[in-house]
C-alpha cells in the first residue's frame, strides 16, 4: 500500500476500520516511529532568520536552512523532538513540510500551471506529515482558549509569496492535557520533564495507530506574490485546494477546521506543508497590552543579538508594556532586568505583566515564591537614576531615535541593541557619538509592513565626560 493510501485509511475512512481490531504496536515500532526524521518550517520576523537559525542549532542540534523567501527557516528533526520545537522563542508559526520543490518548472500557460497544481495533490507523500500533525495535537497551543469554544480554527499569517491554505475540520478524540502545557513551558529547566515529554510522544504515537477520524471540513484562503506564475491566488486555491478536497473527501468549511495545508510559492521554489500551530508562538507573555506592544519573538531576537552573559544588568529605559525585559527574564534568568518608562500607565502595564509572569512561574513551573530578577520603575529618561557605567546591556525600542545612552553603559564591555524606524535621525545622532559607540551590525526588519532597523552597538573604552565639564557644550545626560 502506498503512503498516500495508508494515510487516507488511517485518518479519514471510518467505515473501513470500525469493525477491525486496533493495530498493536511493539516497543520497536514505537522506537522507529520516534526516530522518524521530518522537515519543519518556521515563520519569524523578517530580518531575524540568522538569529532563529542559531537558536535551532543551539537547542535542537539540527542544521538549519534559511529560505530565499524572507521570514522562513527550515530544519530537520526526529519526531521525538517535536515538543522542543514548540519551545523555540524566535519563531512565530510552525509547519511540517510535505514536499519541497527547489526548482519547480512552471508551464508556459496558465491552464497548464493550474492543471499541474491540480495533479500535485495526488502525487505527494502525505503519510508521515499527517502522522506528525496528529502527534503535534498534544503539544500545540489551542486557539480556542482565546475565542469561543466551538471555534478552534487557525488563522495563519500570509507570507511574502504565493500561499494557499486549506483548513480541514476533524472531530477527533484528541490528547489535550492542561498538565502538558506546564511540561512544555519548563522543558529546558527541568531535565526530568524531557523524559516524560518523550514518553507522552511515544504514547500518542501508539494512539495514532488506533484512532480513526469522523467528519471532515475544509476552507481555502490563498495569497499570490511572485513573478510569472500565470495564476492568481484564488485560481491556485481553487485547483490545488479542490484536488486535496477530492482526494481526501473533505467537506468545505470556511470557519471550523483542524488541518491547515499550505502551498507556498516563491519564484521557482514550491513548498507544500501542514501547519503545526493554531496560534502564533509570540503570544506567550503579555497579558496587559499597550498601544504598541512589541512581539515577544522580536524582543527575543533583539536580546539574542547582544549575547547576554550571566549576571549582566540589562535595561530597557523605554519599556512600554515590558515585552523586552519579560522575554529576557524568561530566557536569561541569570541576568537582572530593569524595565523603566516615564509614562505611569506604561509602568503599570509592565508591572502587571511582570506579576502575571511571576504567578505563572510559581503555579506552573514551581519556581520559588520570592520573586524574579526583574523590576519596573518610573523614571525620567533624561536623568536616569543609575550609576555611571553600571549597566551592561541596553535594549529598547526607540520612539524617536534622537539620543543614545552613553553615561550608564559600561565602557568597553557595554552593548546596546536599539530598534527604530527613524533611521535617518538615528544615523545622524550616532555620527555625533562615534567616540562613545561603535556600530557592530544593522539588522533590517519588517514590523507590520513598516521597514525598521535594529542597530547593534558596542561601547568604546572612552570614559564618560559630563557635558558640564565640556567647553561650550550642552546636552542631555543619559
Amino acid at each position: 500500500m502506498c503512503d498516500i493510501e495508508e494515510a487516507t485509511n488511517q485518518l479519514l475512512d471510518v467505515n473501513l476500520h470500525e469493525n477491525q481490531r486496533p493495530v498493536r504496536l511493539t516497543e520497536s515500532d514505537l522506537t522507529s516511529e520516534s526516530e522518524l526524521l521530518v522537515t519543519i518550517g518556521a515563520t519569524l520576523p523578517a530580518g531575524f532568520e540568522q538569529t532563529a537559525a542559531d537558536e535551532v542549532r543551539e537547542k535542537l542540534g539540527s542544521p538549519c536552512k534559511i529560505s530565499r523567501d524572507r521570514g522562513k527557516i527550515y530544519f530537520v528533526i526526529s519526531l521525538e523532538s517535536l515538543a522542543q520545537v514548540h519551545c523555540l522563542r524566535s519563531v512565530d508559526n510552525l509547519f511540517v513540510v510535505v514536499q519541497e520543490f527547489q526548482d519547480y518548472q512552471f508551464k508556459k500557460t496558465k491552464e497548464e500551471v493550474l492543471k499541474d497544481f491540480e495533479d500535485l495533490a495526488g502525487k505527494l507523500l502525505w503519510s508521515n506529515p499527517l502522522k506528525v500533525w496528529k502527534i503535534n495535537d498534544s503539544f500545540k497551543r489551542k486557539k480556542a482558549r482565546r475565542k469561543k469554544i466551538n471555534q478552534n480554527s487557525s488563522k495563519g499569517k500570509l507570507n511574502n509569496g504565493q500561499e494557499v491554505k486549506i483548513y480541514q475540520r476533524n472531530d477527533k478524540k484528541g490528547f489535550t492535557s492542561h498538565a502538558l502545557d506546564s511540561h512544555i513551558l519548563d522543558y529546558y529547566e527541568n531535565p526530568a520533564i524531557r523524559e516524560e515529554v518523550s514518553t507522552l510522544a511515544g504514547d500518542d504515537l501508539a494512539s495514532c495507530k488506533d484512532e480513526t477520524d469522523e467528519s471532515s471540513k475544509e476552507e481555502t484562503e490563498p495569497q499570490v506574490a511572485g513573478e510569472k506564475h500565470y495564476s492568481t491566488s484564488n485560481e491556485a486555491a481553487r485547483d490545488f485546494g479542490g484536488a486535496v478536497q477530492d482526494y481526501f473527501k473533505w467537506k468545505a468549511d470556511m470557519t471550523n477546521f483542524d488541518v491547515e495545508v499550505l502551498l507556498n510559492i516563491h519564484d521557482n521554489e514550491v513548498i507544500v506543508g501542514i501547519a503545526l500551530t493554531e496560534e502564533s508562538l509570540h503570544r506567550r507573555n503579555i497579558t496587559h497590552f499597550g498601544p504598541t506592544t512589541l512581539r515577544s519573538t522580536l524582543a527575543y531576537g533583539m536580546l539574542r543579538l547582544c549575547d547576554p552573559l550571566p549576571y549582566d544588568i540589562i535595561v530597557n529605559p523605554m519599556c512600554g508594556t515590558g515585552a523586552i525585559p519579560i522575554e529576557g527574564d524568561t530566557e536569561w534568568s541569570d541576568c537582572f532586568h530593569i524595565a523603566g518608562d516615564n509614562n505611569p500607565l506604561a509602568v503599570n502595564r509592565a508591572a502587571n505583566n511582570i506579576a502575571s509572569l511571576l504567578t505563572k512561574s510559581q503555579i506552573k513551573e514551581g519556581k520559588p515564591p520570592w520573586g524574579l530578577p526583574i523590576d519596573a520603575v518610573q523614571w525620567d529618561i533624561c536623568n536616569l537614576p543609575l550609576r555611571t557605567g553600571s549597566v551592561d546591556i541596553i535594549v529598547t525600542d526607540l520612539p524617536f531615535g534622537k539620543r543614545i545612552m552613553n553615561r550608564v553603559c559600561a565602557p568597553t564591555t557595554g552593548r546596546a541593541v536599539l530598534l527604530t524606524q527613524d533611521t535617518k535621525c538615528f544615523t545622524k545622532a550616532l555620527a555625533g557619538m562615534r567616540h562613545v559607540w561603535r556600530k557592530v551590525d544593522t539588522v533590517w526588519v519588517n514590523i507590520g509592513g513598516l521597514r525598521a532597523a535594529v542597530y547593534v552597538l558596542l561601547r568604546t573604552p572612552e570614559a564618560f565626560v559630563h557635558p558640564s565639564e565640556q567647553d561650550g557644550e550642552r546636552g542631555t545626560v543619559w
